[in-house]
């Protein structure tokens, strides 16, 4: 697996070299200086990049515990609060075409997160990448709950840790379910700390096609990702609306993934006889990378489910990220409800 790196561009530096006074043979050598002898120029030493988080690329060698954060994604639940401090961002489909959010925590832990909500089985075969974190939900399906017990993941749900939780006035159930993130990882106090997962940061890769906006369709969810100049990152969209924050200002990221998944129907289903997708994160296939204004054709592969995802370039390069928060949108080609 390769550890992630920033890829800097370097600059040797050339020393300048004084114009040498002119003299007769018979002159004296200038003090200092053998007769004769010519001056070499004088390197200049390139420093050594600082460690990097391999969530984000961003400076920083602390590798803290990481906690994932199952989150609303209806116009019932937002906005959304502690998404802005998140490393990475999954979105995945969930019953009757709509989507709901994973997010991960571990550079940076915003003091309250949420809404919390119910865990699905994709969560599942995400979340061993990063070793056995903390695993933050609001219930799940009965039949789920055996499953949930043998994952590597330490459960901090409102059932295992209720001290974490609290109903946030103003909002109503089951929309009003927030957490306090260090009681959560109270009571996880052996969650494997941030390691690499595959991503790579740095300068873009040559190409791609400009673009000043990207859909992506599911069922029945619509997410526009707008690229701004100003502020350096794609700004989200979600049915139409602005994608705001409960800090304040609309969520975006300086890289979005769009993986193309195989999403098919899995065993679980809700009280509405609505099936639940499993959405295929292991194998391979193809992806689109936005940053910098750019959309780059990309190919995702993760062996299995202990291993990290790895994006390359259609040539096979590393397809480097953004440094800063990512989005990894779990989507098909054709939306189809399972």
């Amino acid at each position: 697996m390769r550890v992630p790196r920033m890829i800097t561009a370097v600059v040797a530096g050339v020393a300048l070299l004084a114009p040498a006074a002119a003299c007769s043979s018979d002159d004296p050598a200038p003090a200092g200086n053998a007769q004769g002898a010519t001056g070499e120029p004088s390197a200049t030493p390139t420093p050594e990049p600082g460690p990097t988080h391999p969530f984000t690329g961003m400076p920083g060698a602390a590798r803290r515990p990481v906690v994932a954060v199952k989150i609303e994604n209806t116009a019932a639940g937002k906005p959304q609060l502690g998404l802005k401090s998140a490393d990475i961002v999954y979105v995945e489909q969930v019953e009757a075409g709509l989507t709901r959010l994973m997010a991960i925590f571990s550079s940076k832990l915003p003091a309250k997160v949420g809404p919390v909500r119910s865990a699905r089985i994709s969560d599942l075969h995400i979340v061993p990448q990063f070793g056995r974190p903390a695993f933050a939900y609001s219930g799940a399906q009965t039949k789920m709950l055996p499953f949930i017990a043998e994952a590597p993941l330490f459960d901090v749900s409102d059932s295992s840790q209720p001290g974490a939780y609290f109903r946030q006035p103003g909002r109503f159930a089951p929309y009003n379910l927030f957490a306090e993130t260090k009681r959560l990882l109270a009571g996880a106090p052996k969650a494997t700390k941030a390691k690499d997962i595959g991503f790579t940061f740095g300068d873009a890769p040559e190409g791609g096609t400009p673009r000043k906006a990207y859909t992506v369709r599911y069922p029945a969810a619509r997410f526009g990702f707008v690229w701004s100049q100003a502020a350096g990152r794609w700004l989200i969209w979600q049915d139409g609306k602005k994608n705001v924050a409960a800090e304040g200002g609309q969520l975006g990221a300086p890289t979005i993934v769009v993986q193309y998944t195989r999403t098919e129907r899995s065993q679980f289903h809700d009280k509405n006889q609505s099936y639940t997708p499993l959405v295929h994160t292991t194998g391979k296939g193809r992806a689109v990378v936005l940053r910098d204004g750019r959309a780059f054709k990309a190919r995702w592969s993760r062996p299995s489910e202990k291993d990290g995802t790895v994006f390359t370039t259609e040539a096979g390069d590393p397809m480097n990220f953004a440094p800063g928060q990512v989005w990894v949108v779990l989507a098909s080609a054709k939306p189809v409800i399972p």
